[in-house]
């Protein structure tokens, strides 16, 4: 790689891990929180996630010659979040590895697209957008303790994004550790440099583990990340096949998921920045972009525990800030999307509605009877619709 040195694509792969890990590293935290994961799990997943997406990164775009990015799964993580309350760590990693077995299957059968067909994409961007509206909806909350730091993250964000979007989210990072730093709020004496250190949990498996977590899983890994992800690859002209990268992002769960890799899948905002003519003029040399992503990757992943220890010493209302201004686009999105076409807005609203309200029925989670009341309510909406109606009154007198 180090023959093919072009800052362009140093400083595109460069700047993709930096935008991918100042959305969201603050979500994956939280997320192994949630699952009660001790300092030295913590550290683990941080391996697991930069080992998984920096090989996949560089494996897969040396192979087929494509600017192939992959990611932990931002939705999935947030969905961790609330998910994993209440089961043990054991329990989880059950669930992930129930997850990447179904990623797995779905590339090495070609099973993408037909399962997709079934899982419409307005309902798709209700049941993310549900899952990550208490992500936005934190951003204003943290203001009634730290006005003046998420005040200023926010505006920082909202200048940003349009005068340099693509570097609105890693600005306002930047401007909040700067105040934070400031007022004495960042406690540097707890960041350590130190080599992050791989700890194996053995799975667990409960059929309400596999069902509330494990599925939902999958599902918003598919539809939220990989279906994108391609749609990216396809936009910029790439005909890569898409069964390949499936199947060992997948794969690559299933090695890394004990140690915390809950899922990988393709990344979309993040691949278009190695996927852009800034990183090079020249299509055919683009995917030199993404294996210097994959180094990058590779390198946080060694340091996983500095990254953990960073983090924690931030002030937590700047991680909850920074973690609620990256997802508003998002959030955005997917309400657009769901609410976009007249015949299934009802459905989406109330998938969006019962996923965000965090309803949990027989150790399944809001996420899961989100998907399954708006199919519900499409289905029985279509049926209404194609059922033939009895002629008015007018039209039997006419006869």
């Amino acid at each position: 790689m180090f023959k093919h040195l072009s800052p362009s694509h140093l400083v595109a792969g460069f700047v993709a891990v930096l935008v991918g890990y100042t959305s969201s590293a603050a979500i994956i935290f939280q997320a192994a929180s949630a699952a009660g994961a001790t300092a030295a799990q913590l550290g683990s997943w941080m391996w697991a996630l930069g080992l998984g997406m920096g090989v996949t990164c560089i494996g897969l775009s040396l192979a087929y010659r494509t600017p192939v990015l992959t990611a932990w799964s931002t939705p999935g993580a947030a969905l961790l979040v609330t998910a994993l309350a209440g089961l043990s760590m054991g329990e989880a990693v059950g669930a992930f590895l129930f997850s990447s077995l179904l990623i797995t299957l779905c590339g090495v059968f070609g099973l993408f697209d037909r399962i997709m067909r079934h899982v419409p994409r307005a309902l798709a961007g209700a049941m993310l957008a549900g899952i990550l509206l208490r992500f936005g909806l934190q951003v204003f909350t943290a203001m009634g303790s730290e006005l003046a730091l998420v005040a200023l993250m926010l505006l920082t964000y909202l200048l940003t994004r349009r005068l340099a979007p693509r570097y609105a989210v890693p600005l306002t990072l930047l401007a909040g550790l700067a105040l934070a730093a400031a007022q004495g709020g960042i406690r540097f004496d707890t960041v350590k440099i130190a080599l992050a250190r791989p700890v194996f949990t053995w799975p667990e498996f409960s059929l309400p583990a596999l069902i509330g977590v494990g599925l939902p899983l999958f599902i918003v890994t598919m539809a939220s990340q990989n279906l994108p992800g391609l749609a990216v690859l396809r936009a910029n002209g790439y005909d890569t096949p898409a069964s390949p990268l499936i199947g060992w992002t997948g794969a690559t769960g299933l090695v890394l998921a004990p140690f915390g890799g809950f899922a990988f899948n393709l990344a979309a905002i993040t691949a278009a920045i190695c996927m852009s003519r800034d990183a090079d003029p020249d299509p055919a040399r683009r995917y030199l972009a993404s294996m210097w992503a994959g180094g990058f990757y590779l390198l946080t992943g060694v340091f996983g525990a500095t990254v953990a220890g960073l983090f924690d010493a931030l002030p937590a209302a700047l991680v909850v800030a920074i973690a609620g201004i990256a997802l508003l686009g998002t959030i955005g999105n997917s309400l657009a999307g769901a609410l976009a076409g007249e015949r299934e807005r009802e459905a989406a609203l109330i998938c969006f509605l019962v996923t965000a309200s965090g309803l949990t029925l027989f150790d399944l989670g809001s996420a899961f009877w989100g998907l399954v009341l708006g199919l519900a309510a499409l289905h029985l909406g279509t049926a209404r619709d194609a059922a033939p109606r009895a002629p008015s009154a007018e039209a039997a007198r006419a006869r």
